[in-house]
């Protein structure tokens, strides 16, 4: 057997016994008389069984409230299934999962400030949050919107707005004016909560001339949070507002009402992209975010109360979203908001060895740029507490695997995950009981019936097409807002298979039972009509030591498309002749030579979202002399420029 045919982890027997995954496999078979032995069984059944499997998720995860009579409805027509029609429960109830004096929540803002709040005062603060929103006039339904940090008064704020069913919608403080407007004007907030400011790569950012103008049109209450100690004073310029210490200063702690709500009770707002224009408002529904999402941590991660975790995410990812369900675990969170590389390059690692972290969870960029960096974390860092790294954002590399197991730590469960702001989740993800083969996600996640088809709707194995979920889930959207007639939402997922979820992706099941994901459906190259993954490309481009990293798009050109490559070098680098011809030379033996890129150019910087993804559509649209409709959406738009009128792309 080859390096390359064997896995580069594989659960202990001792460890594979203890997971939670096993537990809930008894449980199962005790329950309803199976004989379920393994994870790929217990998929089988929580598909074939959804009923049954919710059921038994709510009942081994402790799930606060009443769980009702039926359990599932209509599940054979996926826009119209219910799950746990008679339930009732709150989110807010089931994330303050304990009252005492141990860590919540532990925040690290770079070099700049830290905090911890014990679970006690977290609830102080929820408590006295509540009772401030109510003498605001919230209600049940009403949205309160947050520009906040990755801070634990947003978690706060949250669990104040759910525990009476109200409707909560985040970004991060370094969206412009015009994406914030894009997206809390849509939904018309009554409170919104700022941010007087904040650090990022040792610089002091203010927030407030930003902050004044998106509070006056915006027309709700304005309740400043300070962090750079601005807040009185900015809270002075904007009418009615208040600063948060202000906002809850009339108020004592006490114990927390919780409003137990219809299942779909409407819970978060997250956002599409919006790089193709105003971002689409998809709301999700209480039960459905939590019971998927405790289930993933349970059972896909085999996270345990007392553990600790961290993801790095800002709040207009939905990774924060995830992040936060680990309160219903019982896990202490670690938060973390700035530069990921500073003060020093290994600053996560280095809060993450100093909390005991359990799960370091983050994106296949930073893994990528940690490696480009020489970072040896594995020599430099004390992870004897760390059992679960999780990557998603992007595919995760070959490369990518290999250094975590090399540089990182050998004995690690390492998990590719897959899904997104569509379904505050993920359909694809960890297995901590199957071993981890370089390249690969390992498994769809228990009570997602994910598939791989073709263009005609046939399921293929070994072959790219359309990643597909052909059974509803609970964490399926409530609805889009501003959506009275669904066809926003309808036209989403539905148009491409009837009755089936089409999510976008373009995937591959391997030869172990695990995916690869190609990159997203609407970016594939189609050269001579044979499609390619830019993931696949991207893969091979940044092997090259040169190369920080790439973007890829199709350009029209003679009745076909061509590809052509950008690439973003190392400082000091210039592409020459003898560089691209190793590109290309790299891409024809390790992806294909249909795609060898017809054109390689250099560029300064490569455009993404706010959540740090690179976006091939909007280059796309530049260098077709397209504009981009919503250029708010992203992080550097500024990026953009470098694409548009290149004489090399005119020949």
């Amino acid at each position: 057997m080859t390096t390359a045919d064997k896995p580069l982890w594989t659960p202990s027997p001792e460890r594979l016994a203890g997971t939670q995954v096993m537990a809930l496999i008894a449980a199962a078979n005790a329950r309803h008389g199976l004989a379920l032995k393994t994870y790929a069984d217990l998929h089988r059944w929580s598909i074939e069984s959804q009923g049954d499997f919710w059921s038994l998720v709510w009942d081994d995860s402790g799930i606060k409230g009443e769980k009702g009579e039926r359990l599932a409805i209509d599940l054979d027509r996926i826009q119209k299934a219910r799950f746990f029609p008679d339930a009732r429960l709150n989110f807010a109830e089931n994330l303050l999962a304990r009252d005492d004096d141990t860590p919540a929540l532990i925040f690290q803002g770079e070099d700049k400030a830290s905090l911890t709040m014990s679970w006690r005062e977290l609830n102080a603060l929820v408590s006295r949050l509540q009772q401030a929103m109510r003498a605001e006039g919230v209600e049940r339904g009403d949205r309160v919107a947050a520009m906040m940090p990755n801070r634990p008064e947003t978690i706060a704020i949250m669990l104040a707005a759910a525990s009476m069913g109200a409707i909560f919608s985040s970004c991060s403080p370094d969206f412009g004016e015009r994406g914030v407007l894009d997206r809390f004007g849509q939904i018309e907030p009554k409170l919104f909560f700022a941010i007087d400011g904040y650090w990022y790569a040792g610089k002091r950012i203010d927030n407030a001339a930003k902050v004044v103008a998106i509070a006056a049109q915006l027309g709700g209450r304005c309740v400043i949070v300070p962090y750079l100690g601005e807040a009185e004073a900015l809270a002075g310029q904007i009418r009615g507002a208040r600063t948060l210490e202000a906002f809850i200063a009339p108020y004592a702690a006490r114990q927390v009402e919780f409003a137990r709500l219809p299942f779909n009770q409407p819970l978060f707002i997250l956002y599409s992209s919006g790089t193709t224009g105003v971002p689409k408002c998809i709301v999700h529904g209480a039960g459905g975010t939590l019971l998927q999402l405790v289930k993933e941590h349970r059972y896909q991660c085999d996270l345990k109360p007392g553990d600790r975790s961290f993801y790095f995410t800002t709040c207009g990812w939905m990774m924060w979203n995830w992040l936060v369900a680990g309160l219903a675990n019982g896990e202490t969170l670690l938060l973390f908001d700035g530069s990921p590389f500073h003060p020093v390059p290994g600053v996560l690692f280095d809060f993450v060895t100093r909390e005991k972290g359990v799960l370091f969870g983050t994106s296949a960029k930073y893994i990528d740029a940690a490696h480009k960096a020489g970072l040896t974390p594995r020599t430099t860092h004390d992870l004897s507490a760390l059992r679960l790294m999780t990557s998603t954002g992007s595919p995760l590399s070959p490369e990518g695997f290999r250094w975590v197991y090399e540089e990182v730590k050998g004995d690690l469960h390492l998990a590719s995950i897959s899904g997104g702001t569509d379904i505050v989740s993920c359909f694809v993800l960890g297995d901590p009981t199957a071993p981890v083969w370089s390249g690969e996600i390992q498994a769809a996640g228990l009570g997602m019936a994910v598939d791989v088809w073709n263009d005609d709707g046939k399921p293929v194995r070994e072959e790219k097409g359309e990643l597909v979920c052909v059974k509803p889930f609970p964490s399926m959207p409530v609805m889009f807002w501003n959506d009275a007639d669904g066809k926003k939402y309808t036209a989403a997922y539905f148009e491409r298979f009837d009755n089936v979820w089409h999510h976008g992706d373009f995937a591959e099941w391997t030869r172990h039972g695990g995916l690869i994901i190609h990159g997203r459906s609407d970016a594939t190259l189609n050269p001579g009509g044979v499609r390619i993954g830019t993931a696949e490309l991207y893969a091979q481009v940044e092997k090259i030591p040169e190369v920080l990293e790439s973007i890829a798009i199709g350009q029209d050109w003679e009745g076909d498309v061509r590809i052509v490559l950008f690439v973003r070098l190392r400082d000091g680098v210039m592409l020459d002749d003898a560089l691209v011809d190793r590109i290309k030379r790299q891409i024809r033996s390790g992806a294909s030579p249909r795609h060898v890129p017809a054109r390689i150019l250099q560029v300064a910087d490569i455009p993404r979202t706010k959540s740090g993804k690179i976006t091939e559509l909007a280059v796309r649209d530049i260098v077709a002399g397209r504009g981009v409709k919503n250029q708010e959406a992203l992080a550097n738009p500024e990026a953009l420029a470098l694409y548009k009128d290149l004489p090399e792309l005119k020949v």
